[in-house]
């Protein structure tokens, strides 16, 4: 069996490592230049970091399962991009070589099981002022942190929802930044609730209790606040965020009156979770549920032959992705998934829906914007556009809205708008796309050069 696995984070790396158990002949291709995702992003060898395992989060987990790579059965292609997927020959397209550099290769590669890992991105709910240069996502802010060992400002408020604001704080705090406060959008009914409900299926994440106690007491040493039912619903400056404003929000987000508050920051990182990354999938043909990628208890996709893991399929976190990259790995190398594997899978699933029962978006988030926020970034297409075209009996459907506002039209292709616009507008369609991700027309013309999978 010839296993290609695109994506290299935990999914990727945990079916890799049992797709080659299983005796398959294995590709991983990731567009990073070195594997682990955001979830274990190193600092480049040129800052000769020492001792990563005490900074890293499953240092040892992860170092174990990077080895794979190094298997005389696996190929490892870093900085190759998938740009296409040809269903009816089953072909898969790639394009090796850094993304911004010159003479990349194109390739295509068929093999007898596809494994999707493709992760998520942020998801930053707009609010005026958002598109200010000094506002963040989280996951941006992490990664200048983690893999650059650059602090985004020096005095920077972190906010959103979901655990994830977390270790933001703690890597923005270790290259030197002030984190003038951590800000969690649900208030505490809601968070408590959804973690508290059969404590004891907990037991078998106790490992995340260890984590979150360290988050606490690095935020303890530092002396941050972390509140709860706060939310960025401002952000103020000329040229650049000076300051932003806070509100005290219900359990839908709907902010309460003379609650405000303003932080004086030179910087903000802003996340309300994560969005799957399925263009690859949908260019295959996969179904989508709410935007994921539809699986069965076997990691399958709709489409024969194509499997999906990771928060691709649901947001889950790094322990839940491994654990679906492990049984997808398995089952596409052509082996049946051990009793353990599907337990610890299905008790990682379990994990991942009480994440979303504890931090929800509340419905009216809306209520922050005002008529001239921005939505669209790419394009800056504003809310009140939006809403008018929306509304627009003429020319109605997702289509007609695209075109009208050019909303999800610019450099991102609505990778950033695309689920608020949806949500404000009713829905949108996911069209499929030919090309996935971007590619020179030098390129598309370019030789094509065939490999087995």
């Amino acid at each position: 069996m010839n296993v290609v696995i695109v994506g290299a984070g935990p999914a990727g790396l945990a079916a890799a490592e049992h797709a080659l158990r299983a005796g398959a002949q294995v590709t991983v291709l990731d567009q990073a230049e070195t594997p682990g995702g955001q979830y274990h992003r190193m600092l480049p060898g040129a800052y000769a970091a020492r001792r990563p395992e005490r900074v890293q989060h499953g240092w040892a987990e992860f170092h174990r399962r990077r080895r794979v790579l190094s298997h005389p059965r696996c190929r490892w292609w870093p900085g190759s991009s998938v740009w296409a997927f040809d269903r009816a020959q089953k072909t898969v397209h790639v394009l090796r070589g850094q993304s911004d550099g010159a003479g990349r290769r194109r390739v295509t590669l068929v093999p007898d099981a596809l494994i999707l890992a493709t992760g998520a991105h942020d998801r930053t709910l707009p609010f005026p002022g958002w598109e200010l240069p000094g506002v963040y996502t989280a996951g941006a802010a992490q990664a200048l942190a983690k893999g650059e060992r650059v602090a985004i400002g020096e005095r920077v408020l972190v906010a959103g929802a979901g655990p994830f604001l977390l270790p933001v704080a703690e890597s923005l705090l270790g290259v030197g930044a002030e984190v003038v406060a951590v800000l969690e959008a649900n208030p505490l009914s809601t968070v408590r609730k959804g973690w508290s409900s059969r404590p004891w299926r907990l037991a078998a994440q106790a490992g995340k209790a260890g984590e979150l106690a360290r988050y606490a007491a690095t935020l303890a040493r530092h002396r941050v606040p972390y509140r709860m039912g706060r939310a960025v619903i401002e952000a103020r400056g000329a040229g650049r965020v000076h300051e932003v404003v806070t509100a005290k929000v219900r359990a839908d987000w709907s902010v309460v009156p003379g609650t405000e508050r303003t932080y004086e920051v030179d910087a903000v990182c802003v996340g309300h979770g994560f969005v799957p990354q399925p263009e690859l999938a949908v260019a295959a043909g996969c179904a989508l549920d709410e935007g994921f990628v539809r699986v069965d208890a076997a990691q399958r996709t709709t489409v024969d032959g194509v499997f999906a893991a990771g928060e691709i399929t649901g947001i889950g976190g790094a322990v839940t992705a491994a654990a679906e990259g492990a049984v997808a790995g398995c089952v596409a190398a052509g082996a049946e998934p051990s009793p353990g594997l599907i337990r610890a899978r299905d008790r990682a699933l379990a994990f991942a829906e009480r994440l979303a029962a504890a931090h929800p978006i509340g419905a009216a988030w809306r209520g922050w914007l005002r008529e001239d926020t921005i939505v669209c970034r790419c394009e800056e297409t504003t809310y009140g556009e939006l809403t008018r075209a929306a509304e627009d009996t003429v020319c109605p459907g997702p289509h007609a809205l695209k075109l009208g506002t050019r909303a999800g039209l610019g450099p991102c292709q609505g990778r950033i708008c695309g689920p608020t616009v949806s949500e404000l507008c009713g829905g949108t369609e996911r069209h499929h796309r030919p090309i996935v991700q971007p590619i020179r027309l030098g390129e598309l013309a370019a030789r094509t050069e065939g490999e087995p999978g």
